[in-house]
């Protein structure tokens, strides 16, 4: 069959080569992207502003507290992981001036039970009970316990000065709380690294956070904070002035400082800090035998968790993120912004560049066959491959290097055979973003879409509680 004079092996030729250029191009402009961020780490690390502060030998973790501070602390299940991580912050935070504020519902007891058994009588820590059941969303949750903290201080509490956010399967560095306190009294706002656990028990996915979160927050949160660009909050590890928290929720119509329809209320925290003026940190420091200040937790294991994680991710800050947010005036943001919201169109690349992997396979054992065109590359075509094939060496020398610093450089070997299979995850999340978006468009109710919880950093492979240093 002819069309156009050409056979129909010769369109599928020309298809081939007209996706693979396309593909070749979205792919170079992400590059180019990362490069500029590279560089930008470069130079920053060369002059030292981008280098991680060093505690001095007489740090000490349990100094008084200037201000103040409480924990928040949201949950929905998760009686396997918050009382190991109540237990954690009590031994390593034994400061006088802290509570801990843990929001429960009232349609979970085995999580309620496990909080007063890991809080032991310490008056620190309190249970605070949502006025209906459970799940609603993760920013209902939260502004239930700022509400909590708000009524404590009207019966005669200390005012808090600080307010820091965790979840129930985090492990806390002994460190922190002291660092945050002394950086609270410059900064309204500080974010300090997540430190993904790696999981022999899940090599390929649980592990494969290790590098996403080693490279981001060893590299592109610092150029943001370096350049004057907005600190997104993780959610967990950040701290924030209460002044200019209680502005916030001052701002927004319901009173308060957490959108309830957001799936991610922390991330627009810290944008809109930035907006009202706050003085934010991503507070990256070393401890004086080098190892990383920064908040530890076990992601997901399975793909089914680690997909529906990256969903909610990726719909809160690249779908309802643009609808929420909107952009921002300034350059440097916008650029940063453009950042956080690619996860979709990156979605869409990378499902096209592996099914033309698979298209082009098909073409050419046809043709081996005796049937169909030869496919040629094109000078254009082959300079943009070229092109790509050192962009991919380019970003897997990084990925290796801030994984071994991190994690040893085994770890950073699997961190470069993980690569494909953290395209395959992407793929899916961005898809089911997609129709996640398409039907809240259609008036869906957001949730708490969250994953479950059974792995926590202080937990051995044969999930026995031992000593973590950290």
């Amino acid at each position: 069959m002819e069309l156009a004079g050409f056979t129909a092996e010769q369109w599928l030729v020309l298809v081939q080569h007209e996706l693979l250029l396309f593909t070749g191009l979205m792919f170079l402009a992400g590059a180019v992207d990362e490069w500029a961020v590279d560089l930008l780490w470069l130079y920053y690390r060369a002059t030292g502003r981008a280098k991680a502060s060093r505690l001095p030998d007489h740090f000490a973790s349990s100094t008084p507290l200037r201000r103040h501070t409480a924990v928040l602390i949201p949950t929905w299940a998760e009686a396997p992981v918050i009382g190991m991580t109540i237990r954690h912050i009590l031994r390593v935070w034994p400061q006088d001036g802290l509570r801990i504020y843990v929001g429960c519902y009232p349609n979970d007891p085995d999580t309620m039970s496990a909080v007063i058994e890991a809080a032991v009588g310490d008056p620190r820590v309190k249970l605070v009970i949502a006025d209906e059941p459970g799940p609603t969303t993760k920013a209902g949750c939260l502004n239930r316990l700022y509400r909590a903290l708000r009524d404590d201080e009207q019966r005669g509490h200390a005012r808090i000065g600080t307010i820091i956010l965790h979840d129930a399967e985090d492990l806390v560095d002994q460190s922190a709380l002291t660092l945050i306190d002394a950086a609270m009294q410059t900064a309204d706002f500080v974010q300090l690294p997540v430190l993904p656990a790696p999981q022999p028990a899940s090599r390929w996915i649980g592990s494969h956070y290790c590098e996403e979160f080693a490279e981001q927050h060893g590299k592109a949160m610092l150029v943001r904070d370096t350049i004057g660009a907005s600190i997104p909050s993780a959610g967990v590890g950040c701290a924030v002035d209460r002044g200019w928290l209680d502005r916030v929720a001052r701002r927004n119509a319901s009173g308060m400082p957490f959108a309830a329809d957001s799936l991610t209320e922390d991330y627009e925290l810290g944008l809109t800090l930035d907006e009202l003026g706050a003085q934010s940190r991503f507070l990256r420091a070393r401890g004086a035998d080098g190892h990383l200040v920064a908040t530890r937790a076990c992601f997901p294991s399975d793909l089914t968790d680690a997909v529906r994680q990256k969903t909610r991710w990726v719909n809160g800050i690249a779908l309802h993120g643009w609808d929420r947010t909107g952009w921002s005036a300034r350059p440097l943001e916008i650029w940063m912004r453009l950042r956080d919201r690619r996860g979709p169109l990156t979605a869409f690349v990378l499902a096209l560049a592996y099914a033309l992997l698979f298209f082009a396979g098909g073409l050419q054992i046809a043709h081996w066959l005796g049937w169909g065109e030869p496919f040629q590359l094109t000078p254009a075509l082959r300079a943009v491959l070229l092109a790509n094939a050192f962009a991919l060496a380019w970003r897997a020398a990084w990925r290796f290097a801030f994984t071994a610093r991190e994690y040893g450089a085994l770890e950073g070997a699997r961190a470069v055979l993980r690569i494909p299979l953290a395209n395959v995850i992407a793929i899916m999340a961005g898809r089911r973003a997609l129709v996640a978006y398409w039907r809240a468009l259609r008036g869906a109710q957001v949730t708490w879409d969250k994953t479950s919880h059974s792995a926590h950093p202080v937990l051995d492979a044969q999930g026995r509680f031992v000593k973590v240093a950290v």
